[in-house]
């Protein structure tokens, strides 16, 4: 049975559950207070009919020491009694008021034979209800007992029980109900909180587009409420920008797994064309041969380093224990002139110019992926600039970072493009063959690498110029 109750108070509600708690502890504070508050006003009636029983044995003990006995009246439903005491007999003198049950006024009188002190005790006699005993000395060897009845303080007793009784119900009832109530209003920023999160178990977080649609609102439940509240709305917040996350990193994905499917899908097809042509006889002859197979090796040659840049940025991006990194000491001055002569020597009629700063400009880094880096940046100039566009590069150094700046004077990145400019297989001229627009992941690879080395790179430069800053740490790297 307390088993079942138990599991049934468990699954009540909180707010529930808090009231029933407060209405037990409520009746443990009412009982306790109920049963002080009656022994105290028991003890404080019983005190005063005591005195007052004094006050009367006074005038007794002069009535009975001239007369023996008590000749005037007492209180109506009184009783008193003069004994003759010695050693343990007390004999009744007579007449005398006594109930029919006198045995309890004898017994008294026997103690107080013992006593140097007054007594008082409190009796049930038969077929009267409680009294109140109480014996004093009116001369040796004489004790008189008076017995009042206590009728009226349980009365008085029984009627403050009955008031406590109605009170405590009332103010219990009121209690439960009334906290209840106030507790389901400030629990109901929880019921809100509960709500919110039904309606995200509800929510498809499958979707790329989304925000979750729900929201704790702002009402008002204490401190601890709107600390839970805050802490809430900020999870949110979090799982939002955790699937915005998530959602672009699958459209990038998507558009990733499209854009290297269409690049691969030429070179293959050019592949599978050239490697056709050898079942005819006037694709075998020697000079059509060489010329099929020269094709053939410049299409694998463009897959490979297309696939090549694909490896090293997906090694990039998985954040490699062992980054594809060879640190050593290097000088960027000479890195940048040898990146300069390569390019005047593929690019002649590109004229470019080198500005270096300091003679030697020692930092730890992997010299061959900042040479691609350069390498990049000048090729994505001389391929997007029409001949004869001049190509700086600027090499700088501060107390903190190197920089090298890599510009040309030609058309520019329109502004619609810049945000994408570092996107993997994105072009700005859409209609640029791949023979000389590339596959678009030059800029891309640069940008990995650049972070990969703790630095940044950005897209500067005025409309009819381009700028590319690439910004080292001049500390360890």
């Amino acid at each position: 049975m307390i088993r079942r109750w138990w599991h049934a108070y468990r699954g009540l509600r909180l707010g529930t559950r808090l009231a029933l708690g407060l209405g037990v502890l409520s009746l443990v504070v009412f009982a306790v207070v109920g049963t002080v508050l009656t022994a105290y006003m028991r003890d404080y009636l019983e005190r005063q009919l005591a005195d007052q029983m004094k006050l009367v044995q006074v005038v007794q003990s002069k009535d009975a020491a001239e007369h023996g006995t008590v000749r005037r009246k007492p209180y109506y439903g009184w009783y008193t009694a003069v004994y003759d005491v010695s050693g343990t007999s007390a004999d009744l003198r007579t007449p005398a008021e006594v109930p029919a049950d006198s045995r309890a006024l004898t017994a008294l009188a026997q103690t107080m034979a013992r006593s140097d002190e007054d007594l008082t005790r409190t009796v049930r006699i038969d077929g009267h209800g409680p009294y109140l005993l109480r014996a004093c000395e009116v001369e040796p060897g004489v004790v008189l007992v008076s017995a009042a009845p206590m009728g009226d303080v349980e009365d008085t007793v029984e009627q403050l029980i009955t008031v406590q009784v109605v009170a405590f119900g009332l103010a219990l009832l009121a209690l439960v109900v009334l906290g209840r109530r106030m507790l389901r209003r400030g629990l109901k920023p929880l019921s809100d909180m509960a709500s919110t999160a039904h309606g995200i178990t509800s929510h498809n977080l499958a979707e790329s587009a989304a925000r979750l649609p729900l929201r704790v609102d702002g009402r008002d439940g204490g401190q601890e409420v709107a600390e839970l509240r805050t802490a809430f709305n900020t999870m949110l917040e979090h799982i939002d920008d955790s699937l915005a996350v998530r959602a672009e990193a699958e459209q990038r994905l998507r558009r990733f797994v499209a854009d290297a499917s269409h690049e691969l899908r030429t070179p293959l097809m050019s592949v599978r064309g050239y490697a056709d042509l050898f079942q005819y006889a006037a694709a075998n002859a020697p000079g059509e041969r060489e010329r099929h197979l020269a094709r053939l090796r410049a299409e694998a040659a463009r897959m490979g380093v297309l696939l090549d840049d694909l490896l090293l940025l997906a090694r990039l991006d998985a954040a490699e224990v062992e980054a594809p990194l060879r640190w050593e000491d290097a000088d960027l001055t000479e890195l940048v002139r040898q990146a300069a002569d390569a390019f005047r020597a593929g690019h002649p009629e590109h004229p470019l110019t080198v500005t270096a700063g300091p003679a030697v400009v020692k930092l730890r880094l992997d010299p061959q992926r900042i040479r691609q880096v350069l390498d990049n940046l000048l090729t994505n100039a001389a391929v997007h600039t029409p001949a004869g566009t001049k190509v700086s590069v600027v090499v700088s150094v501060t107390a903190d970072a190197v920089r090298v700046a890599v510009a040309d004077t030609g058309p520019g990145v329109p502004a619609a493009d810049r945000e994408r400019i570092f996107d993997r297989f994105y072009r700005v001229d859409k209609a640029r063959s791949r023979d000389r627009g590339g596959s678009g992941l030059g800029l891309a690879v640069a940008g990995s690498l650049v972070r990969a080395h703790g630095g940044t790179i950005e897209l500067g430069g005025e409309p009819g110029t381009t700028v590319f800053t690439v910004t080292l740490p001049a500390a360890a790297l």
